[in-house]
């Protein structure tokens, strides 16, 4: 039986929300974003990108909020995360119209981008986004992505071709794995793992024989 569906006839498993299929998937990085910390340049209304991240898993098809680009096509927003993502996929959900993004340009690690220099510098990873009103996922390279602080998302243009200045986008969403950032030192963790006293059953068990 398979879950990868979004019809809402799912109503077995109890969920308030028409349009969740079981659970939120374990692998998405929702708590683990900085949202206080969020930048997103030429928003139509200030906050809206943080506004779409906010969104949660039951929400994702939800047509409000939406962010919406100002002055042209272009988006650049910057995630940070609240410790180390090695990341897996950017899960995002435009519409099939000319105003959904259509080239996607990702960087690492950079806080401090702006158009000009989004526009001058080589991404991590680049993806052509399609059109359509379903949630896209777009797998990320993951060697290049095993240290992620912050995300930067720049929405380069649109399926308008020059003929619409305004870029929607509804949802936006990471998978990954999240690492704290821990002061213990990594071998006092693989020693409180590898437990002397988890043998020990076995030991007195041979004993009485």
């Amino acid at each position: 039986h398979s879950h990868e569906h979004d019809h809402g006839d799912d109503h077995d498993h109890g969920q308030p929300s028409e349009h969740t299929y079981e659970t939120t998937p374990a692998n998405l990085l929702y708590e683990q974003l900085d949202f206080p910390k969020v930048t997103t340049l030429n928003e139509d209304q200030s906050g809206s990108g943080e506004a779409i991240l906010k969104k949660t898993w039951a929400e994702r098809l939800d047509p409000e909020p939406l962010l919406e680009s100002d002055a042209d096509e272009q988006i650049l927003m910057t995630v940070p995360f609240t410790g180390q993502v090695r990341l897996q996929s950017i899960l995002l959900r435009s519409s099939d119209s000319p105003s959904a993004p259509s080239t996607l340009k990702v960087f690492i690690n950079r806080d401090d981008l702006d158009f000009s220099s989004a526009e001058e510098l080589s991404a991590t990873q680049e993806f052509e986004l399609a059109r359509t009103n379903d949630i896209q996922e777009y797998p990320v390279k993951r060697a290049l992505f095993n240290n992620t602080r912050s995300l930067s998302l720049f929405f380069t243009e649109n399926f308008g071709q020059g003929e619409e200045d305004v870029t929607h986008l509804y949802y936006v969403a990471f998978k990954g794995e999240f690492m704290k950032l821990s002061k213990e030192p990594v071998s006092f963790l693989y020693e409180a793992a590898a437990n002397p006293a988890d043998h020990k059953p076995i030991v007195s068990a041979s004993k009485g024989v």
